[in-house]
This record gives structure tokens, sequence and C-alpha cells, in this order.
């Protein structure tokens, strides 16, 4: 199939990822970093906003996730939100800064009767100057489509993890299964947003099968974000290990030496995150992130911390 997310011939093999993560921490960001300059300014950071549309209630068992039916964490299920709040939503973004506005919701995958009233609002953001992005479960081929003649610009759907430890996370759904839908997206002319999350128990083994499988899709991913695990109270995961700043940066630095031209996020995770590690981590490649106190359901640094951070840095905000 065109477009498809599996490489004929693969570009990276697992030894040159493996042999990336092993470099030392200097040389590794300075590989990331001349890379890096060949393709992007390195004082600009592109900014996104993400909403939650429709909030829990989800059927999926994705182990990291507050918004999971299988687990108690407190979160109350809610309606797809009506279109009027997503666009105040939307042009208080723009207001604040943001260049693309992300809509999120907790599905298995959208229903056909809600595609109506998810492509207008793709369409009335869009009509705001915001790029525009979604993220809603799997795909059918003509729900793709609709999206995509609506004008959306990415639609995000992580992997979330390796291919080799997928299955410890989540048991609902199957690696192939986000394969199948990332396909779905391509076909239908959207740019891919997709990147998972790191802390989750893996091995360093495993961090580096999640960013090759990345690497590897033909073409990457245009959009990577890259997560550190928000632990929460009632999740299977609720009780991992955190990734440690440097650990994190290096990860960063790989997907910048992996993906040349894809924008890496440092998304979820920002906010326990000091100045000092978020600095490291876009000196070794990330330059974009999610503006905003909030993501879904979880807390972000908000405007005044990263204005007061790229003021220090002379990062502008795009």
């Amino acid at each position: 199939m065109d477009g498809e997310t599996r490489p004929k011939t693969a570009r990276w093999m697992r030894e040159d990822v493996e042999a990336l993560m092993a470099l030392p921490f200097a040389e590794l960001v300075f590989r990331a970093q001349e890379i890096h300059r060949e393709h992007f300014n390195p004082n600009q950071v592109q900014a996104s906003r993400l909403l939650s549309i429709k909030t829990g209630g989800c059927p999926e068992d994705c182990g990291y996730c507050s918004q999971s039916a299988h687990f108690k964490t407190g979160l109350k299920a809610s309606k797809l939100m009506d279109k009027e709040k997503v666009m105040a939503e939307a042009k208080r973004a723009k207001a604040e800064g943001a260049s693309r506005f992300c809509m999120g919701a907790a599905w298995r995958s959208p229903k056909d009767r809600d595609m109506p009233e998810l492509c207008d609002m793709v369409a009335e953001v869009k009509s705001l100057g915001l790029e525009t992005c979604m993220t809603l479960g799997m795909l059918s081929e003509g729900q793709a489509t609709s999206l995509s003649d609506a004008g959306l610009d990415y639609y995000n759907h992580n992997i979330d993890t390796s291919p080799e430890y997928y299955g410890q996370v989540i048991s609902t759904r199957t690696f192939e299964d986000r394969i199948e839908t990332l396909d779905k997206v391509r076909d239908a002319g959207m740019k891919v947003c997709c990147g998972g999350i790191v802390g989750m128990g893996e091995k360093v083994e495993d961090r580096a099968g999640f960013l090759l499988a990345l690497a590897n899709m033909s073409p990457p991913p245009e959009s990577v974000p890259i997560n550190s695990l928000m632990p929460i109270e009632g999740t299977p995961l609720g009780d991992s290990e955190p990734v440690s700043a440097l650990d994190f940066a290096r990860l960063i630095a790989v997907a910048r030496i992996l993906m040349p031209t894809s924008y890496v996020r440092l998304s979820a995770g920002r906010e326990h995150m000091s100045d000092e590690a978020q600095s490291l981590c876009f000196l070794a490649g990330a330059n974009s992130i999610f503006v905003g106190d909030e993501l879904l359901t979880t807390n972000n640094p908000g405007q005044d911390k990263d204005t007061a951070l790229f003021s220090q840095l002379g990062i502008e905000l795009i």
C-alpha cells in the first residue's frame, strides 16, 4: 500500500541504535546538535496545545492511562465536548502562542455518528489559522478520509513502546493494530504524529526498539512526541521508577539523529522536569512542546514558567 509506515528496507538496524545510545553523552549530544542545525533553527521551538474533547471511560487497558475504564483513578467520564467550547479553547490557545491545536478523545475508535461533528471541529479550528491534530484511537479508511477532507493536518496515534515490550503495557489492542491505523492516516494524505512513553518499566533495549520502530517507518513521523511517564495512582504503572534527566535527554538526542527532519516533542513529564533538564533536552534536539497548564488529564508547566525558561534560553516559540 502506498505511503505505508512499514519500511520496505530498514534504514536503521538495531545495532546502529544501540551504538548511538552507548556513546559518551557529550559526543551523542554534539552529533544530535549538528544534525539539528542542518534542518532547524536551534533557537526555535514549535508550540502545540492539547485539549481533551472527550475524557475517560476508554475500553482500552493501557497500563499508564488514567482514562481507562479498567482502572479506578477517580476520573469521571464525559461526553464529547460541544464544538463551541472547543472553539473557545482553540482561540485561547492561539492567543497564548500555540501554532497547532490538538484534540484528543478517549475512545478505542470513533463512531461514524461522531464524524460530522469532529470534521466540523477540524474545519473551524483550521479557519483560525492553526494547524490541526486529532487523536481518536483506531480509524477506518473512511474515517481517515473524512478527517483528511475536513483539513486535518496531523493524526496522532502513538506506538507507546517497542514491539517487544508492547504486550506488557496493553492487551486490548496490538502493536500491529496501531500500525494499520497509521497506514490509513498516510493513505488519506495526513501527516503522522507518533511517539510513545518511557519510564514504564522497560529496559534500555526496549527504548532502542521503540526509537528503531519509529525511525524505520516510511517516512518517519513528522511529529514525534516522547513522553516521560506521569505515574497515576490506580493504574498498573502507577509505581514505576522515573527516567533520569540524563537518560531522557539521551533518548531525545538519539531520536534527533535517527529522524533528522521530524519535530521531536518534549511532551508529558515536563511538569516534573527542572529548567536544567528541559534545557538539556532542547540542546539534544527537542524542538516542540505542548503549552498550557494541562495535557488531557495531567499537569503541564503553564505559560508563565515556559515564558521565563525560554526567555533565559533565548528560544522563540513558533
